[in-house]
C-alpha cells in the first residue's frame, strides 16, 4: 500500500500558529474585571487581550513575578485564571501572562472571536504579501487603534490596508484610513460589506 508520511508544520505555519495564538484585541472602551491578591480584591480595567495575556489597570500594588486572580467576562464567557505579572507600564497598568488550561483557552479564544464580530473589539496585525507590508484590520475600526495604526504607518512601510475583516466602522476610524490613502499613498481596495459604502462616500470629491 500507500505510505503517507506526515509532513511536519514548516516555519511559516509554525510562526502563523504562533501568530494566531497570540492575536491581541484592543477594545474601544476598557472591559471591567476583577482582581484579588494577598486577601484584596478590587475592579480593574482591562485594555487588550489574547490567548497568551493581558493589559489591565489596577490600584492593587502588584511586582514582577506576583500570581494574582483575575475574573472578567467577555461575551458572555466568564474567564477566571490566575495570571502572572510580567511586566509594569505607566502608571498602574500591568502586562500578565496567562496559563490557561485547554477548556479555558478554547472558551477563551471563542469569545476573542465573537468579539471581533461583533465589533466589540478590534486587531490590528502586520502582513507580508508578495514584498509588500500589508496592514489587516479586523472587528471594529476606531479610534482606538490610533496608536498602533500610527506606528505601523510612520515605521513599517505600510502599501496596502486591508479592511476585508472590519465588521462596524466610525467616523474616527474611517480618517484613518482617509489620512493613509490621501497623504501617505496607502492602496485600500480590499473592503468588507460594513466599510464599503461609507469608504466610496468619504473618497468622493466634495463639491
Amino acid at each position: 500500500g500507500a505510505i503517507i508520511a506526515r509532513i511536519p508544520p514548516s516555519p511559516a505555519q509554525l510562526i502563523m500558529q504562533e501568530q494566531r495564538r497570540h492575536v491581541r484585541i484592543r477594545f474601544a472602551k476598557p472591559l471591567p474585571a476583577y482582581v484579588g491578591h494577598q486577601r484584596q480584591n478590587l475592579r480593574a480595567e482591562l485594555h487588550n487581550v489574547s490567548l497568551g495575556g493581558a493589559l489591565l489597570r489596577t490600584d492593587l500594588p502588584l511586582a514582577i513575578g506576583d500570581r494574582f486572580g483575575l475574573e472578567f467576562a467577555l461575551q458572555g464567557m466568564g474567564i477566571d485564571t490566575v495570571p502572572i505579572v510580567i511586566s509594569r507600564g505607566l502608571g498602574d497598568l500591568v502586562g500578565v501572562r496567562f496559563d490557561l488550561g485547554p477548556a479555558s483557552e478554547i472558551q477563551l479564544e471563542g469569545a476573542i472571536q465573537d468579539s471581533l464580530r461583533n465589533g466589540i473589539a478590534s486587531v490590528l496585525s502586520m502582513h507580508t504579501l508578495a514584498g509588500r507590508k500589508v496592514m489587516r484590520i479586523a472587528g471594529a475600526l476606531n479610534l482606538s487603534l490610533r496608536n498602533d495604526f500610527f506606528h505601523a504607518l510612520d515605521k513599517m512601510g505600510v502599501a496596502e490596508i486591508d479592511l476585508s475583516e472590519v465588521t462596524t466602522v466610525d467616523a474616527d476610524g474611517l480618517a484613518l484610513c482617509v489620512v493613509a490613502a490621501e497623504r501617505r499613498g496607502v492602496v485600500i481596495e480590499r473592503l468588507s460589506p460594513a466599510v464599503a459604502s461609507l469608504w466610496r462616500a468619504a473618497r468622493q470629491p466634495s463639491a
